[in-house]
């Protein structure tokens, strides 16, 4: 299926708040808006729902309008075929799980397209829960619940406005692969506002960072992560790198899943749900590589990645230094004083080693990729 596309240029002022924003770009996968709290995501996801009516500008999705203010043309929230996630899963307390899907399934009917009730109930895995009362559920729960019935509702985009906000991080580690999953799964585009990396590196395809009512930038994932001018918007501390690897094996002895990544071996504390070769995506902190000249030996350090210097960016008026590192076609980044890039004489075109902690690897930033 091709991907649909969303268009639209759009302003919005709220009090002391100014969102002006303009997109034109393909839908397919997962789309991050990504970015501090107060920046403008949710804004600009309520624009196109249609549940902002204030703002100036056009709208459209896979060439049908959905707002106009110079036409006076504006199509209401529930004439729009999205469908809609928030932080609190606004459930009819008053049904049971499977009466909550049923309502759903009724609305949808004109709609017509192919998403079927038992395939819902089997992606979002919720068989053991349909006789529940919803006063009964998990957070979790009850937000795979509020997906499935958003499902029903068989929409042409998915809108998810930071629905793992409320969870602890057990529950958001539970229910992130069913929101990465399901998308794909029944075809649906969606755009997910959150203001978490980890999130964003699991699930998303493609990233929006959006601050201060604007669109700071857009591109894959490992390029918004890599790009150091971003940091003030990814979070410094935080920042690095999205890598792709390839589960080779798992060591029952050691407790290590190994990894192929870029031809060269990794390991990290073993994660059981991973299978030989199923791809994954690994983010690994800047601040957690160290580099070497010269291949180290008698270490502890076991993963050890040979590249290549792409370019070497001295941070103003601090003791640090970024240095991005090319494997292979993926990139990674490493912080380093200044001093020591002076010391290993670090420039562009130098070979280097990258090592890296097996416990460094942001186990809540992994994922089986399907």
């Amino acid at each position: 299926m091709p991907a649909r596309r969303l268009e639209l240029s759009v302003a919005l002022s709220l009090e002391a708040f100014r969102l002006q924003a303009a997109l034109d770009l393909p839908l397919e996968g997962v789309t991050a808006l990504f970015g501090p709290s107060g920046g403008g995501k949710s804004s600009l996801l309520r624009v196109i729902a249609g549940l902002e009516r204030q703002g100036r500008g056009k709208v459209s999705y896979d060439g049908t309008p959905w707002a106009d203010s110079d036409a006076r043309f504006f199509q209401p929230a529930h004439r729009r075929p999205v469908g809609l996630v928030f932080q609190d899963a606004r459930l009819f307390e008053h049904l049971d799980v499977a009466g909550n899907l049923r309502f759903a399934e009724r609305r949808s009917r004109r709609n017509g397209t192919a998403i079927t009730w038992n395939e819902v109930i089997d992606a979002m895995d919720l068989e053991p829960l349909l006789s529940r009362r919803v006063t009964g559920l998990s957070g979790g729960e009850r937000q795979r619940v509020a997906l499935a019935r958003t499902l029903l509702t068989r929409p042409k985009l998915l809108l998810l406005d930071e629905p793992l906000s409320a969870l602890d991080q057990g529950r958001k580690a539970d229910i992130l692969p069913y929101l990465g999953e399901a998308p794909r799964r029944f075809g649906i585009p969606t755009l997910y506002v959150s203001h978490a990396v980890d999130e964003v590196v699991q699930i998303a395809d493609r990233v929006i960072v959006m601050a201060e009512g604007q669109i700071q930038a857009v591109g894959s994932v490992a390029e918004v992560l890599e790009r150091s001018d971003l940091q003030i918007y990814t979070g410094r501390f935080e920042a690095g790198s999205m890598l792709e690897a390839q589960v080779t094996g798992q060591n029952e002895d050691f407790r290590l899943t190994e990894l192929s990544l870029a031809g060269q071996q990794v390991n990290m504390p073993m994660v059981s749900f991973l299978e030989v070769g199923d791809p994954v995506r690994l983010r690994i902190r800047a601040r957690d590589v160290a580099l070497a000249t010269h291949r180290p030996e008698g270490l502890s350090i076991r993963n050890i990645l040979e590249g290549q210097v792409v370019e070497v960016s001295l941070e103003a008026e601090t003791a640090f230094a970024e240095i991005l590192i090319d494997l292979g076609g993926q990139r990674l980044r490493a912080r380093i004083t200044r001093a020591s890039a002076k010391d290993l004489e670090l420039e562009a075109g130098r070979q280097v080693f990258a090592l890296v902690k097996s416990a460094t690897f942001d186990r809540r930033a992994i994922s089986r990729r399907n």
